[in-house]
């Protein structure tokens, strides 16, 4: 007979019923990690300082740079590891994370050692643009970067990844293209975008479309004007300052000459240092979106946004002039509209943005000597001839020194061989005549770069991340800290933090912990931080080490 259990027992039954069931089940799986981006968006703004950000935040609107800051990555201590600090070195390092001693790429120009001619970093007599001239020295390709970039190693992976990279600059598009990519440039002559013979022998119809519409038109005869009230520039220089140069420079600012009934070379030029050569550049960039269809599947893609008219207003008018701050504030404007275009197109949850820079600026001369700061202007042809006189002196020949190149003195190796002269002899001796120029901090020769013989010496071991034995000169130098070469109102190319401190910023909610980072980095960090975010190998020649970035 069998007795009904009671209400007690019944009860009892079910919970070891239901204890042994969770026993026997399979333990639940942690969450997949997430999937690997479809886009990684790099953009890169020209010659911006970290202390621009930091000191026009409360300017920003609410999701330009605020995206980063408040919800991205910010390591507020990220600096270039090298010492000329110039535009298509800091674009080499950003995908390769190899510094110029590595890749090669030490300057935006230099002189070949072999011939004596001068060159430039993406020069090649090969290559042509497509449908526009081109002049010897136009940058055409990457075959003078001897570094592989993160692109090259996803395409690598899967040749159906696609790498775009697009600039005001052909330095800032070809660089960061690496040698895999696919390079597109702004035309000061014409108002075009284009790509070279390297890449391509016919432009892909949206390219056309684009240039077709003629968007650079669109600002002739039209002000750039402030974006804010008169007050909110208090924190920057008046216009029309002397050191601005003979142009001078206030806003509002008409773009193109009142005398000419259309635009022209000089209008598709100016239109570089203002905030509208910007705005193209993200026109550009969305057309490359739709017309490459960048992000839409699990093949991961890069989209690099080389950002140029910042540099060219901070080499105009500096960094703490009133065009450049609102040049600053309408870019964070482009920024956030462009924003709500990849999180429609794109979608939120699958891209990741990176925002950096390919240098800071050192203020004008003039600026840091009202502030009472040692400073002051290097006239290069007469440091060159104090130098050749002081060499004359010592072994009796004339111009031992044939110029300077990429922050270095070449030395003439034929001259000093039909000499019979030791060459480290002179290299000591113009090492000797540089160091007692008004300006001149360090300069190292040649042997004591190649052997590291004066490691931990004061900037050498950044000057040596500069130099590369293979193209680089015989006498490496730096400036003294606010010293420059040149005559534009502001300049870059120093070992010192206002050229070397950047901004670096990620975004991206399922690949990056928001905060600050206040640890130093290196920014030859961000290579191997991309390369793994997109799930491949760090690129070869590669120094960096992976940003502490991930959500916990």
């Amino acid at each position: 007979m069998i007795f009904p259990a009671s209400p007690g027992r019944r009860a009892a039954l079910l919970l070891s019923l239901v204890l042994m069931l969770a026993a026997c089940a399979t333990p639940t799986a942690p969450p997949p990690p997430p999937a690997r981006p479809r886009l990684l968006v790099l953009f890169v703004v020209d010659g911006l300082p970290v202390r621009q950000v930091t000191g026009l935040r409360d300017q920003f609107g609410p999701d330009g740079f605020a995206r980063f800051l408040d919800g991205g990555a910010d390591f507020t201590q990220a600096h270039y590891g090298y010492a000329f600090t110039v535009t298509c070195a800091g674009h080499a390092t950003l995908l390769t994370g190899a510094y110029p001693h590595r890749s090669g790429i030490i300057g935006n120009e230099w002189v070949d050692l072999a011939s004596g001619k001068p060159t430039y970093c993406a020069a090649d007599p090969a290559e042509h643009y497509i449908g526009q001239p081109t002049e010897p020295l136009d940058g055409t390709s990457p075959r003078k970067l001897m570094a592989e970039s993160v692109g090259d190693v996803l395409r690598r992976v899967d040749p159906r990844s696609k790498v775009i990279a697009i600039s005001g600059k052909d330095r800032g598009a070809i660089m960061p293209a690496g040698h895999a990519g696919t390079a597109y440039m702004y035309m000061g002559g014409s108002g075009r975008f284009v790509s070279s013979s390297y890449y391509m022998q016919r432009h892909p119809d949206w390219v056309e479309a684009f240039n077709a519409a003629r968007h650079a038109d669109r600002w002739f005869h039209t002000q750039w004007q402030p974006l804010l009230p008169e007050a909110a520039y208090a924190r920057s220089v008046p216009d029309r300052q002397p050191w601005f140069g003979p142009k001078g420079g206030e806003l509002p600012m008409m773009l193109g000459a009142a005398g000419d009934s259309a635009p022209g070379p000089d209008y598709y030029a100016a239109l570089l240092a203002s905030p509208f050569a910007d705005t193209l550049t993200l026109d550009f960039a969305r057309a490359a979106i739709v017309g490459e269809g960048l992000g839409t599947d699990d093949v991961p893609d890069i989209l690099a946004i080389s950002l140029s008219g910042h540099d060219y207003v901070n080499h105009r008018w500096s960094a703490e002039s009133r065009m450049s701050q609102d040049h600053l504030l309408r870019l964070d404007r482009l920024l956030q509209d462009f924003f709500a275009d990849l999180d429609r197109t794109v979608g939120r949850d699958h891209y990741v943005a990176v925002l950096t820079a390919d240098h800071g600026f050192t203020p004008a001369p003039e600026l840091s000597r009202e502030r009472g700061l040692d400073a002051g202007r290097i006239n290069g042809s007469q440091l060159l001839a104090a130098v050749n006189g002081a060499l004359a002196q010592r072994f009796g020949a004339p111009r031992l020194v044939t110029t300077a190149s990429a922050s270095a003195l070449v030395l003439d190796r034929a001259q000093i061989a039909a000499r019979a002269l030791d060459f480290d002899a002179v290299a000591d001796a113009a090492r000797t005549a540089l160091l007692a120029q008004p300006g001149i901090a360090s300069a190292y020769t040649r042997r004591e770069l190649a052997s590291g013989s004066r490691a931990g010496a004061p900037l050498f071991d950044m000057m040596r991340n500069t130099w590369h034995p293979e193209v680089s000169g015989d006498v490496q130098y730096v400036q003294k800290p606010k010293w420059m070469f040149g005559t534009t109102a502001a300049t870059h190319g120093s070992p010192y933090e206002d050229d070397t401190h950047v901004p670096l910023l990620l975004w991206g909610p399922a690949w990056v912990r928001p905060g600050q980072r206040e640890a130093p980095v290196q920014m030859s960090d961000l290579a191997p931080t991309v390369a793994a975010l997109l799930g491949v190998a760090t690129p070869s020649l590669s120094e960096g080490k992976p940003l502490p970035i991930s959500p916990p």
